[in-house]
């Protein structure tokens, strides 16, 4: 796309934006991929490097210390990543009252470092940790030291100290999944960003504000499954549409204050 098509893009997306009174926000590993973290399912994701077993409880709680040497190599390495465009725009948007909210899927908690105060991490977040006996939190920088040194972190009282992150197997926070779904049923506009929509119940959100006469808009460089109940689709490079968007906002804000 020229960058007139994208600019077209970012103008239509804010005109949206500007007339409805509530919009949310749900984002994939799309929105982080520019930041050097790969995303699961592409043909270079994280699946094709790691066996999606290894993201399963059973697994971890039956061999942690295999977990904690390819955690190492292949997960924490996401927690040293830096914010992208995709993450600052979100952030500018939050910060202008356009979105409410930013429900994400990702653990690499680069919402929150860009700024963006209203954050629901569904699937956790890779910089905690927390013993599964006392309930005693560690920072990633202490955990990963103890794995280096020992294998399997554990706790002082003798727990094995396992991420807050969400494992295949394991239930989604309840207050943070409540929190979406209310979210997802009275919001005017419900934005997905960056993901598949493959992952349930993540991917429900979009249907229960479908179902509660809410609009859907997919801004993904793909197409999804739910294409076709969306009122807008953008297949797009989300880095471009989200530096147009910032572009955009800039000009408004210049404009207010003239």
């Amino acid at each position: 796309m020229s960058e007139l098509d994208y600019r077209q893009l970012a103008a239509a997306f804010l005109k949206q934006l500007h007339g409805v009174s509530t919009a949310v926000v749900l984002t994939g590993a799309g929105v982080s991929t520019a930041s050097g973290i790969p995303d699961f399912r592409g043909p270079n994701g994280l699946y094709s490097r790691v066996s999606p077993r290894v993201f399963e409880l059973d697994f971890f709680m039956t061999y942690p210390e295999e977990y904690y040497k390819i955690a190492l190599d292949r997960i924490h390495t996401m927690a040293g990543k830096e914010p992208n465009d995709n993450h600052f725009m979100l952030a500018s948007l939050e910060d202008h009252g356009l979105i409410k909210s930013v429900i994400t899927q990702n653990i690499d908690g680069l919402h929150k470092r860009s700024g963006t105060e209203n954050v629901i991490e569904l699937h956790g977040n890779l910089s905690t940790f927390k013993c599964l006996k006392c309930e005693r939190v560690y920072e990633i920088a202490v955990v990963e030291g103890m794995a280096r040194q020992v294998g399997v972190p554990r706790c002082d009282c003798g727990g094995l100290i396992k991420p807050c992150i969400i494992f295949f197997g394991e239930q989604l926070p309840y207050e943070a999944l409540m929190k979406a779904q209310e979210y997802a049923r009275s919001c005017d506009l419900f934005i997905t960003m960056g993901t598949s929509l493959s992952v349930f119940p993540a991917a429900d959100l979009p249907i229960l504000t479908v179902k509660n006469n809410g609009r859907l808009f997919i801004i993904n460089d793909e197409e999804t499954q739910f294409d076709r109940i969306a009122s807008v689709v953008y297949h797009c490079n989300l880095e471009r549409f989200s530096a147009e968007v910032t572009a955009l906002l800039d000009e408004e804000l210049q404009s207010e204050d003239s």
